[in-house]
C-alpha cells in the first residue's frame, strides 16, 4: 500500500516537471515560432503558451529595433586616401519566419553586409566628399542594406557613418592644406580691404578737389556780382557829382576860372616837387591874368546858363534807402556766402572722408 502511495507521487512529480518543460513565456515585444518533429507548426503570439515538451521546440524572435555596431575598417578612397571609417545600423526584424529559416543569423550577416557595402561605398567618393557629403552615404548605404536585408526579413530602419578618422599621413596633409586654405582667404581677405580703401581714399580726394573748385567758383562768382554793384553805385555817386560840378561851373565867368586857376598853381607852388606839369595852357591863363588886371576884354555874351536851374533835378534819380539797404544787406549775404563756402571747401582734419556733408554740398 505504501508503495504504490510512493509510486502515486513520483508519476505525479514526473507529470508536473512533463508540463512545466511545455510552459512558454512569450513576452509582448516578441513572437516565437514553433517546430515539432522539424516541422514548422506556426507562430506563438505574446503571452503563456503550452507546447509539448521535448518534441517541440521553440524559437523566440526580437521584434524590437536594434542597433548594431559595424567594427572600424580601413578604406582606401577614390583618391588614394586611407580613411579609417565604421558606423552604426538601426534594424527590425518585420518577418520572423525569414529571419529564421532564410539566414542562420541574420545579426552577423547584416554586420558583416554593411562592412562590405561601406567599403565599396567610400572607394566610390574621394576624401573631401566623404567628409562633407556623410548624409549621401548614409542614404546609399542604408539603401544597399535594405534591398539586401529584405529577403531575411529585416528592415534597415536607418545608417550613420559614427567616424571618418584619416590615417597620420593624410590627417597631416589635410592640416596643412587647411592652414593654407585659410591662408589665402586671409591674403584675399586683407587685398580686398587694401583695394577698398584705396577706392574710398580716391573717392574722397575726388570729391574735395570738386568741392574746392565749385567753392572757388562760386566764390569768385560772388565776389565780382559784390565788386560790379561796388562799382556801379561808385560810378553813378561820380557821375552825379560831375552833374553838379559841370552845371554849378556853368554861370562862372572868366574872371572867376581865371582867379580859381591862380590859386591852383599858388597850391601846386607851394609843394616839394622840383617839377611842376600844367594840364592846361599857359599863355591862355597868363592872356585871363591881364585882362584881369585891367586889360580890355569882349563881355561874356554865352547866357545859356541862366537857363538852368540849381535845383534838386539836377542831381538825377538818387538810390532809395530801400535800394540802398538792399544793396548793404547784399554785399552782407555775399560775405557770409564767402566765409561758408570758404569753411565747407576746407574740412576739419577730424571730417571722415565722404561724409554726408560735402555730399549736400555737392547737390
Amino acid at each position: 500500500m505504501l508503495d504504490n502511495l510512493l509510486f502515486i507521487i513520483i508519476f505525479a512529480l514526473v507529470i508536473i516537471l512533463i508540463a512545466a518543460k511545455g510552459v512558454v513565456i512569450i513576452q509582448p515585444y516578441e513572437q516565437a515560432l514553433q517546430i515539432r518533429l522539424g516541422q514548422y507548426i506556426g507562430r506563438l503570439n505574446p503571452g503563456f503558451r503550452w507546447v509539448i515538451p521535448f518534441i517541440t521546440e521553440v524559437i523566440k524572435v526580437d521584434l524590437r529595433t536594434q542597433v548594431m555596431d559595424v567594427p572600424q575598417q580601413e578604406v582606401i578612397t577614390k583618391d588614394n586616401s586611407p580613411t579609417n571609417v565604421d558606423a552604426i545600423v538601426y534594424v527590425r526584424v518585420v518577418d520572423p519566419e525569414k529571419s529564421v529559416f532564410e539566414v542562420s543569423n541574420y545579426k552577423m550577416a547584416t554586420v558583416a553586409l554593411a562592412q562590405t557595402s561601406l567599403r565599396g561605398i567610400i572607394g566610390d567618393l574621394e576624401l573631401d566628399e566623404i567628409l562633407y557629403n556623410r548624409e549621401l552615404i548614409n542614404n546609399r548605404l542604408r539603401d544597399s542594406l535594405d534591398r539586401e536585408t529584405d529577403q531575411w526579413g529585416v528592415k534597415v530602419e536607418r545608417v550613420e557613418i559614427r567616424e571618418v578618422d584619416p590615417v597620420g599621413a593624410v590627417k597631416q596633409a589635410m592640416t596643412e592644406q587647411t592652414a593654407a586654405e585659410r591662408e589665402r582667404r586671409a591674403a584675399i581677405l586683407r587685398a580686398d580691404g587694401e583695394k577698398r580703401a584705396a577706392i574710398l581714399s580716391a573717392e574722397g580726394k575726388r570729391q574735395s578737389m570738386i568741392l574746392e573748385a565749385e567753392g572757388e567758383r562760386q566764390s569768385k562768382i560772388l565776389r565780382a556780382e559784390g565788386e560790379r554793384k561796388s562799382k556801379i553805385l561808385e560810378a553813378q555817386g561820380q557821375a552825379q557829382g560831375l552833374r553838379i560840378l559841370s552845371l554849378g561851373s556853368r554861370p562862372l565867368d572868366k574872371k572867376a576860372i581865371t582867379v580859381l586857376s591862380l590859386d591852383a598853381l599858388k597850391q601846386m607852388s607851394d609843394g616839394q616837387a622840383t617839377k611842376i606839369i600844367f594840364p592846361f595852357e599857359l599863355s591862355g591863363l597868363i592872356k585871363q591874368s591881364a585882362k584881369f588886371l585891367g586889360a580890355e576884354e569882349e563881355e561874356f555874351t554865352d547866357e545859356t546858363w541862366k537857363e538852368y536851374k540849381l535845383d534838386d533835378s539836377i542831381l538825377g534819380k538818387p538810390p532809395s534807402d530801400v535800394e540802398v539797404e538792399d544793396a548793404t544787406e547784399f554785399v552782407k549775404t555775399i560775405e557770409s556766402t564767402i566765409k561758408d563756402i570758404g569753411t565747407d571747401v576746407a574740412p576739419e582734419p577730424g571730417d571722415p572722408v565722404g561724409s554726408d556733408k560735402p555730399e549736400e554740398n555737392k547737390s
